[in-house]
């Protein structure tokens, strides 16, 4: 991937700006007005018995302290997926949890860091990527940053992290972003990921994937209106408009090789 692509300069604002600190117990982030909401949900998956969501410790100010959870995230995480193994289990974790919100009834005061999706029936991540997950031996044990937690239909989780996973990406970004060794197949991947998670094989992934990326630029345009950082430096540079026209033409001149 070229040094001026515009998703290489938003990764690197991103991290410049959300500063993290990591002990063998804990986790210390910043927090924001959501944060009470995210620690909410993350209680009631785990009173339902789910030890893949982090466990929030303390919300002081402007910082929240969560349970560390071992293993490799982030750029760590990448190879964990390239294989059939590893992909189904992220899918089947993330089915487990959209299970599992179901029954979660918001607080009266709750605030979501993204906009509500219209027919949610569960409570999505928002960015299920392969650097949220954590991941041991191969296979996703856990699902971490909930920060863009929101009400919404189960594909729309489905469709970002088919994106990422499969990826619906071009063959360049395929093996510089996502290490893979060689381009994959990515209708294999696909429908691997579909089965794990249990949807019906016959959506239409493209449509539900370009749907989610516009929903992505808007998520970003929704937080840049708040004042966020780096949301609000990415619109003002141009780099949503940019990766959303990107990702959309792309999937739609290459469904053939996801679709069918």
């Amino acid at each position: 991937m070229a040094e001026d692509d515009p998703r290489t300069r938003a990764a690197e604002l991103n991290e410049q700006l959300r500063p993290i600190e990591i002990s063998a117990e804990t986790v210390t982030r910043p927090a924001g007005a959501h944060t009470a909401t995210v620690h909410a949900f993350l209680r009631h998956l785990r009173d339902q018995g789910l030890d893949c969501v982090p466990e929030p410790f303390s919300l002081d100010g402007e910082t929240e302290t969560l349970r560390f959870i071992a293993g490799d995230s982030g750029g760590e995480a990448w190879a964990h997926q390239h294989d059939e193994r590893g992909l189904r289990s992220a899918a089947r974790l993330l089915r487990r949890v959209h299970n599992a919100s179901a029954t979660w009834t918001p607080p009266r005061d709750a605030v979501f860091a993204a906009p509500p999706v219209d027919g949610g029936q569960v409570f999505v991540h928002g960015d299920p990527g392969p650097w949220n997950f954590v991941w041991r031996d191969g296979e996703a044990v856990a699902l971490i940053d909930w920060d863009f937690l929101h009400p919404a239909p189960p594909m729309s989780d489905v469709a970002y992290a088919l994106q990422w996973f499969a990826p619906l990406r071009d063959d360049e970004a395929a093996v510089d972003w996502h290490h893979f060794p060689a381009v994959p197949d990515r209708r294999a991947r696909v429908r691997a990921f579909l089965d794990a998670y249990g949807m019906p094989a016959e959506v239409d992934v493209a449509d539900a994937v370009i749907a989610r990326v516009r929903y992505t630029g808007d998520h970003v345009r929704f937080l840049a209106d708040q004042g966020h950082e780096p949301q609000k430096t990415w619109v003002a540079a141009g780099l949503v408009e940019q990766t959303e026209l990107a990702d959309v033409e792309w999937i739609d001149a290459h469904r053939s090789l996801f679709t069918g």
